[in-house]
């Protein structure tokens, strides 16, 4: 949950997602699920004269599972609040926790 609570925070924002079979895709985040799916609106595709059926696309859902890479800009990614949330998330469990 943590990716998710993370991409969450960058909706609405531009990103460039590059896929497994090496297309990358630019556009602003519209939505992202619990399954790392993303909607990407105003897209464009990077080196689109290998792709040029693509280039009248507009909108574009992407399947988490095709995903390889996911490139933020750099002032966008909150670096404390992703360390504090991995502590949160490693940190060891009460013994009424765990039971």
């Amino acid at each position: 949950m943590l990716f998710y609570s993370f991409f969450k925070t960058l909706v609405g924002k531009h990103i460039a997602i590059e896929l497994k079979n090496d297309l990358i895709l630019t556009g602003t985040l519209h939505s992202v699920d619990q399954y790392l799916n993303m909607k990407l609106s105003t897209v464009s595709v990077v080196g689109e004269e290998r792709y040029p059926q693509l280039g009248g696309m507009k909108n574009v859902f992407v399947r988490g599972s095709v995903v390889r890479y996911i490139q933020l800009p750099k002032g966008e990614v909150d670096v404390e609040l992703l360390q504090d949330a991995t502590r949160k998330e490693n940190a060891p469990k009460k013994i009424s926790e765990k039971s």
